[in-house]
């Protein structure tokens, strides 16, 4: 069986230098808010091109914690709209909802896969404050257009990278791009844990320290509590994994990338679609999306072969049962995208000769 995503093999790799990491924190004594939390903010600071880094206890939170900031600095309120792609993973919207905030769903381009900027100008309203922008799959999707937009209607630009470690746009990573950026380190991430982990970038130091409040129960300073908080936190063995993973991270997406070039290059069945493709620096492949009509038929040859895939994502979020609100919508862009996508194994230890097989196997389907 090729696998989708070999976490054990992933982590093997590092695994001396995983091991001395963590030992080292628990020689410590100190597991929570210490000097491998610094180091790694610090680190990953550097490594997206932010001013701040604040770790968190997973992706939700940072995004949740990034919009919630901003009502705390009155920059938003209640009722606010936030522009974002309708084939996301739920996650990007619960951030939304969970603050009371009204999101407004954009349906992607079908070539990339990415929220439409064609479309997003007619979808603001006096009460949009916020484009979210969500690089999923690994692809960049911040557009020129989009920025412009933001400036325009002084929106901010908040960016979801939990897919997207390592991404570059014209030089500048993202993560960088917006005004925030929510990241997760969920173990099947390019920059992955081993636990749940997440983290909010930013240049905003308002923004950065009423998040590093928010996250610890609303409090700047012991037993003073600014905001009505939560705890949600990056414990230290999780902070110290990442920062010897993200040493490792552009080696990594690198494989990723040769393994990508390899199924653009050969992959050649009319049945499949796959997504334009982009300069590599856009693209760090967290997944590989391909839109096939007979996606479950095609999931089942594969399997049947010894290729194990997923569907990233079966129901898209305005068809789910906790949003019966937006059941009666028509999104077909979006439906067909989650009708028919199917994601192929790519990892930083998938083979050459395993992406051989996967692509023989692919161009061997006949419906």
């Amino acid at each position: 069986m090729i696998k989708f995503l070999d976490l054990k093999a992933i982590t093997e790799q590092y695994a001396d230098e995983i091991r001395e990491a963590a030992i080292n924190v628990i020689d410590s004594g100190w597991y929570l808010q210490g000097n491998a939390n610094k180091q790694f903010e610090a680190d990953y600071a550097q490594y997206i091109g932010t001013q701040h880094c604040v770790g968190v206890a997973n992706g939700l939170d940072a995004l949740i914690w990034i919009y919630r900031a901003y009502i705390e600095l009155g920059i938003m309120q209640p009722g606010d709209e936030v522009i974002v792609p309708a084939n996301t993973y739920i996650a990007s919207i619960l951030a939304i909802t969970e603050n009371r905030l009204k999101p407004v769903l954009v349906e992607p381009d079908i070539n990339t896969l990415e929220i439409d900027d064609r479309l997003i100008e007619q979808a603001i309203t006096p009460r949009t404050r916020s484009i979210l922008i969500v690089h999923l799959y690994g692809r960049c999707a911040y557009t020129d257009k989009i920025g412009e937009l933001c400036n325009k209607y002084h929106l901010k630009l908040v960016e979801d990278n939990a897919q997207a470690h390592g991404c570059r746009y014209n030089g500048q990573r993202t993560g960088s791009l917006g005004d925030a950026a929510g990241h997760s380190f969920y173990p099947g991430k390019n920059l992955g844990a081993l636990g749940d982990g997440g983290a909010v970038t930013t240049n905003d130091e308002a923004l950065a320290e009423c998040i590093r409040a928010l996250a610890n129960y609303g409090s700047q300073r012991k037993y003073v509590f600014k905001y009505k908080g939560r705890n949600s936190r990056l414990d230290e063995i999780q902070a110290t994994i990442l920062d010897v993973k993200l040493h490792h991270l552009d080696d990594d997406n690198k494989h990723r990338q040769q393994i990508a070039a390899y199924y653009y290059e050969h992959i050649s069945n009319p049945l499949i679609t796959l997504p334009r493709r982009l300069d590599d620096t856009q693209n760090v492949y967290h997944i590989f999306p391909v839109l096939c009509p007979e996606r479950d038929r095609l999931q089942q040859h594969l399997t049947e072969q010894g290729i194990q895939t997923l569907i990233h994502y079966p129901i898209p979020p305005h068809q789910q049962e906790c949003y019966k609100e937006w059941n009666d919508l028509s999104l077909p862009v979006t439906e067909r995208i989650h009708q028919q996508e199917l994601s192929l194994p790519i990892s930083p230890v998938m083979t050459g000769a395993e992406a051989e097989y996967v692509t023989e196997i692919l161009n061997g389907f006949t419906g």
